[in-house]
């Protein structure tokens, strides 16, 4: 009796109870999706490394004599952005090639029989397709863009012709600050343009710049060379001359200098420092890299560059919209191969990237906002999937 009464005032608690537990239901397809996914990441990886870099480093290889051991880490280097590119296509056809197999064998019209939705049946792809969409963005953030770089530096220092570290000419960089208007709205305006013709990583050579902190131009700087001084945060000029103008357009005075250290910001050095490419950094890169631009005022880069930081957040998201669209196809197919359902999913992962080229091109040509040039593929996914549920339930 004791022995029992102490059981009863010690009970053990079983954590995994608190757990949402699967049902056979749901372990029988999410097992049945799991074989088709890892097929899918597998064979669209490959093909997509094969297209998009293995044909080229071959030929590097053959012509311009780069070394086997450096294609094959290049290789490998590549692999990342295509697993990532594979995510999207191996849920559209694990969730396709599942459902479809489920629908043929009738065990879709049993489970209906018994009682359960179109809705609850497609719920484990969801689910797993939104575990796909986070492993996708953990890749894209985390390892593709470190990856990509890496292959990019390794690659050109193999063949010699690696990129300079900065831009080498025509450095262009416009300063804003902030008024007050006499009816107390503030507003930007043009404090400075920093010109310079050439720059050989160290200095600048080439340079004017125009102030108009002041009302008005104030003065213009001409220089033949300026460095950055590191230690005093300043820009130190060389052989140049300063014209001050005055209110009515007119020169009120010309000194000329050897030296001179003027006060600027280092933007214009950032800006000349070479950058990563779009697919070489993540988001917050990115997003440093935008805020930088648009102290340079160069609106067409600004504007690629707010595309492409919406599509690398779009991008992970089409797992769902796959998703969807493969279970709502697959419930509706009878009696069709593993074949028609690869050929199918080909053909609706074409037409998704070739809209998001579209859409992607005209938000960089100001048809459309960047968000929406983004997301628009990924919402018409997601309408179109659910259209196709509705129907497939009725």
């Amino acid at each position: 009796m004791s022995s029992g009464f102490s059981k009863l005032a010690n009970p053990k608690i079983n954590l995994w109870n608190w757990l949402p537990q699967l049902s056979v239901m749901d372990r029988y397809i999410a097992a049945e999706l799991t074989l088709p996914f890892l097929f899918g990441v597998g064979i669209f990886s490959s093909l997509g490394v094969s297209v998009g870099a293995l044909f080229d480093l071959i030929r590097r290889v053959t012509e311009s004599g780069l070394p086997v051991s450096t294609a094959v880490e290049v290789l490998a280097l590549n692999f990342p952005q295509f697993m990532v590119y594979g995510f999207p296509a191996s849920a559209l056809l694990a969730t396709l090639m599942t459902y479809g197999r489920l629908s043929s064998d009738s065990e879709l019209v049993a489970l209906r029989g018994c009682g359960v939705s179109v809705f609850r049946l497609v719920l484990p792809a969801v689910v797993l397709c939104t575990l796909v969409t986070g492993l996708t963005f953990v890749f894209n953030e985390l390892i593709v863009p470190a990856a990509n770089y890496r292959a990019a530096t390794t690659l050109e220092r193999a063949l010699g012709d690696e990129r300079p570290e900065f831009q080498e000419e025509n450095i262009f960089y416009q300063e804003f600050q902030q008024f007050v208007e006499p009816d107390g709205d503030r507003k930007q305006r043009l404090a400075r343009l920093f010109y310079a013709r050439e720059f050989d990583g160290e200095e600048m050579q080439g340079l004017t710049i125009l102030d108009f902190s002041r009302e008005g131009l104030n003065q213009i700087v001409s220089a033949k060379t300026a460095i950055w001084n590191l230690a005093q945060s300043t820009w130190d000029f060389f052989d140049g001359t300063i014209y001050v103008v005055s209110s009515d357009g007119s020169f009120r005075n010309i000194v000329t200098f050897d030296q001179q250290q003027i006060q600027l910001p280092r933007t214009p050095l950032d800006l000349a420092s070479r950058g990563r490419d779009y697919d070489e950094m993540n988001i917050k890169q990115s997003l440093d890299y935008l805020a930088l631009l648009r102290q340079g005022g160069d609106e067409a880069k600004i504007r690629k560059l707010r595309v492409r930081i919406q599509q690398k957040y779009s991008l992970p998201f089409v797992c769902v919209a796959f998703g969807l669209v493969g279970a709502a196809l697959g419930t509706r197919s009878r009696r069709k191969g593993r074949a028609t359902g690869f050929a199918i999913s080909l053909v609706i992962i074409f037409g998704y990237y070739l809209s998001a080229v579209i859409t992607g091109s005209l938000a960089q040509n100001e048809v459309l906002s960047p968000f929406m040039g983004a997301w628009l593929p990924n919402l018409f996914g997601l309408v179109a999937g659910g259209l196709l549920l509705v129907r497939a339930s009725r």
